[in-house]
């Protein structure tokens, strides 16, 4: 009995000590990591984290249900595609053509109104905000400085950096792209109460606009400098300028670094359905039109959809792009294989949300499990029209 008495004693002392040594070494960050992720057994962020954390209601209007196609669901999956739902633990999977769904499934508990996180499929309705901004004279164009909107902004080049750089991934920002690692900058900008902080922290120290180099941490430059511009909160500009006016069927919740006054984690972390995020790829589609309303000038989405840098063909202005099997598209895409795929050819979009993506490797930009979905899709499509 004393034994156990000495044992709990010391591992109290122990725990406290831990506690207040992350307090001076300022990575206290990790209490609400261990809380939210590590304790429930991932080892990164998942779909439904977002119920762990405050978030901001982007709010939905009148709303407007995507046509069903005669066809719908008619058409069984093919095997492979089957297969690599069950492999990845898919959740929700759509195929969208000419503005009716034609197929759509879903898994694990999932239905067309259940929330999953959107992670870095957020970036592309950041640069779609930046667009609007330009569009309403509030952000001057593509070339304006940073510096403008956040005189904070420290390192050698923060004078010289645009908010077209942090959109087109060029920023030069000093950020580690690092998911896994609980010390990464992505974890603590995950985690951390003061995210506003911990990017004014951070520095400018490479010449921007130079090439291509995917930092999370430029997108969320990029949302602080539309929040000046708009004098808003970005949920509520998404929400009126794109959410409302698109007929989103559901209100959709974008993650907070603290409760009431924070900001979004703009980065990644909106939590909506398929249905809804297709919309963003219709908008696309139609070239920022919707219903007749110009929603989004044409050229500026014509810009994010074309390379920016010959070397990095697979990117434009938020927005990843590819060419499979002669099928020219451009494509929303977030962590754990969140994608909303847009082929202007054929009048399509695919959307897949899940668990887990395919294999990354470092020689393709591109996941092996986006050639499945889009490969899968025409077949299935193929035995729509005989």
């Amino acid at each position: 009995m004393k034994f156990l008495k000495k044992f709990f004693k010391w591992f109290a002392i122990l725990l406290v000590s831990i506690i207040v040594l992350m307090y001076i070494f300022d990575i206290d960050y990790l209490l609400r990591a261990v809380k939210t992720i590590y304790f429930k057994g991932y080892t990164t962020a998942f779909l439904e984290d977002y119920k762990d954390f405050p978030n901001r209601e982007i709010k939905k209007g009148t709303a407007q249900p995507w046509t069903i196609a005669k066809d719908y669901n008619r058409i069984d999956v093919t095997p492979v595609l089957e297969k690599t739902h069950a492999a990845l633990q898919t959740a929700a999977f759509l195929i969208i053509q000419n503005d009716s769904i034609f197929h759509e499934s879903y898994f694990d508990g999932y239905s067309k109104d259940s929330k999953s996180n959107s992670f870095s499929m957020a970036k592309s309705v950041i640069t779609m905000a930046l667009g609007k901004a330009i569009m309403e004279g509030k952000i001057k164009s593509l070339d304006q400085k940073v510096i403008d909107f956040i005189p904070e902004l420290k390192g050698e080049f923060a004078k010289e950096v645009t908010v077209g750089d942090l959109s087109s991934m060029a920023s030069g920002l000093n950020w580690d792209e690092k998911y896994y690692s609980p010390l990464s900058i992505v974890t603590r900008a995950y985690f951390d109460d003061d995210l506003k902080k911990v990017m004014l922290g951070l520095e400018i120290n490479e010449k921007p606009g130079e090439s291509f180099k995917y930092l999370s941490g430029a997108t969320q430059l990029l949302a602080m400098c539309i929040e000046k511009a708009t004098g808003e909160y970005v949920s509520d500009y998404v929400s009126k300028n794109f959410w409302q006016p698109m007929g989103a069927e559901n209100e959709a919740l974008w993650q907070l670094d603290h409760e009431e006054d924070g900001i979004e984690k703009a980065y990644c972390c909106i939590a909506s359905n398929a249905r809804d995020f297709a919309r963003f790829g219709k908008l696309y589609l139609n070239n920022g039109s919707w219903n007749g309303q110009q929603i989004l000038d044409s050229t500026f989405i014509k810009k994010c959809i074309t390379q920016r840098f010959p070397e990095s063909p697979q990117y434009g202005y938020g927005w990843w792009l590819h060419n499979i099997n002669g099928k020219q598209l451009f494509y929303m895409r977030g962590h754990l294989g969140q994608f909303v795929i847009v082929i202007p050819q054929d009048n399509l979009i695919i959307v897949r949300l899940g668990h887990l993506k395919g294999l990354q490797t470092k020689t393709d930009p591109h996941s092996n499990d986006l050639y499945v979905y889009v490969e899968e899709a025409y077949k299935m499509l193929e035995k729509r029209n005989k």
